[in-house]
């Protein structure tokens, strides 16, 4: 019955193969199993090592304040015991028998957990993972010896003072929402987790139709299906939509101009930080090719933006950053004044900020850069394909793989009137939020400067 179950799945694959595999990269190949369980193979021969990646649409967006942070310990708890090595001595044992590096991430819409190891053991390695993404245990003492572990991320965080910016400015920006912007988590609601927590979070979003298995290097995508639908084809889906039944609530925009001031003690340097509410990739995604041209065109040395602050010697960093996101896509300032004009530096920052619309606030010859180095980045991003399946998982689970896929082409045919739409609807006389990073000895010299925060 088992070879039966695997010959449907492959004449299933047949029928999907044509058009999926039109709008992909000739090393890509992408089928879904029935139970919803997509498929991505990216076949890379250049060393003999397979990388499988299992990237689910969870992440600190699906979180309410008494959730907060436990999608973080959920990835903590992944590579622990499970069904099949019921111990983490015996889960480590098999790691070394095979010869697997490990790793996982959460970030706000996204979590993924992916192994690397020799392609001879890529059938092995896809037991392995079945095995921690369906059959967990959740073992209470486990959970207690991870503790320390996650306690060491939090102090690593907050030795540095821009963690405290940061995360002052996401409290304002979200509001009622900022858990939902919040991967790392609250520190407390993650020490007072539990068994019971970690399967609710699994019986909520742990389903082959809410999943994306990703495997790549040295592999065949035939086989590989083959091997994925033998062992995951029995992983029952869920009868439900998750975000249907547990809907994101959408972020209320921001109605005013909200000043603020962070002091922490280990503040070197004074810092701002500007955030706006950006486009996303549900409502906007045109404004999302946009915003990335238009941020590397400020992170040009030639731009005005980098020649009136950093060149000028009034700042020692200005960055302009946009963050891909399905909803709400954070759009960030990041200045570094020097100490002795830290008016003059935010004064400059403001007027250039005004004359973003303006067609000749960068050139015919910046704006072509700008597109050639994002092209270039991506090409760069590819090298190392254990690495650059995370970028894949990233799209598919806050766009789509069509997003990533067609992101070269659409950035090149950014425009000025694309630009200049996106920073009217997005940062000119827009709502938006302001923090200032001081240390307690600095309070003086931002007062003297006539810089007045809350």
């Amino acid at each position: 019955m088992k070879n039966v179950l695997v010959s449907f799945a492959i004449v299933c694959f047949s029928f999907g193969t044509a058009s999926a595999q039109q709008k992909l990269p000739s090393n890509f190949y992408s089928q879904k199993l029935p139970n919803g369980l997509e498929i991505l193979v990216i076949e890379d021969n250049t060393v003999p090592l397979a990388t499988i990646e299992i990237v689910v649409k969870n992440g600190s967006y699906t979180e309410d304040a008494d959730y907060n942070g436990l999608s973080h310990m959920y990835e903590h708890m992944f590579f622990k015991a499970n069904k099949d090595l019921p111990s983490q001595e015996q889960f480590l044992k098999r790691v070394q028998e095979l010869g697997i590096a490990f790793n996982g991430t959460t970030s706000q819409e996204r979590v993924n957990y992916y192994v690397t190891l020799t392609k001879e053991k890529l059938n092995d390695g896809l037991q392995f993972m079945n095995s921690a993404i369906r059959y967990p245990l959740f073992l209470e003492q486990e959970m207690k010896n991870e503790l320390p572990v996650v306690n060491g991320e939090f102090q690593r965080n907050e030795s540095n003072a821009f963690f405290f910016l940061n995360n002052d400015m996401n409290k304002t920006m979200w509001g009622k929402n900022y858990s939902r912007k919040n991967p790392i988590g609250d520190h407390d609601i993650i020490l007072s987790c539990t068994p019971e927590k970690m399967k609710i979070i699994q019986n909520k979003f742990y389903y082959p139709n809410n999943s994306m298995i990703v495997v790549a290097g040295d592999v065949n995508h035939t086989d590989v299906y083959q091997k994925v639908a033998a062992i995951y084809s029995d992983w029952k889906p869920s009868d439900f939509d998750p975000f249907t039944k547990w809907s994101i609530p959408e972020f209320e925009p921001l109605k005013e101009n909200i000043h603020q001031i962070t002091v922490n003690e280990n503040a070197q340097v004074p810092a701002f930080e500007i955030g706006y509410h950006g486009p996303d990739t549900r409502n906007d995604i045109q404004a999302t090719y946009a915003a990335d041209v238009f941020s590397t065109i400020l992170g040009q040395a030639s731009s005005k933006f980098q020649k009136d602050l950093v060149e000028s010697g009034l700042a020692n960093q200005a960055i302009l950053n946009y963050g891909t996101c399905k909803y709400v896509g954070p759009i960030t300032i990041f200045l570094i004044p020097n100490p002795k004009t830290i008016k003059e530096a935010y004064n400059k920052l403001q007027e250039n900020i005004s004359q973003w619309e303006d067609p000749a606030y960068f050139t015919d010859e910046q704006l072509e850069t700008a597109k050639n180095l994002l092209v270039i980045q991506d090409a760069y991003g590819k090298e190392k394909t254990s690495d650059y399946l995370h970028s894949v998982t990233y799209f598919w689970a806050s766009a789509t793989i069509d997003y990533y896929v067609n992101y070269n082409e659409n950035v090149k045919k950014v425009t000025r009137e694309d630009i200049r739409n996106y920073v009217k609807k997005y940062i000119t006389n827009q709502p938006h939020v302001t923090g200032l990073l001081i240390s307690p000895s600095m309070k003086n010299a931002v007062e003297s400067a006539g810089i007045s925060y809350k």
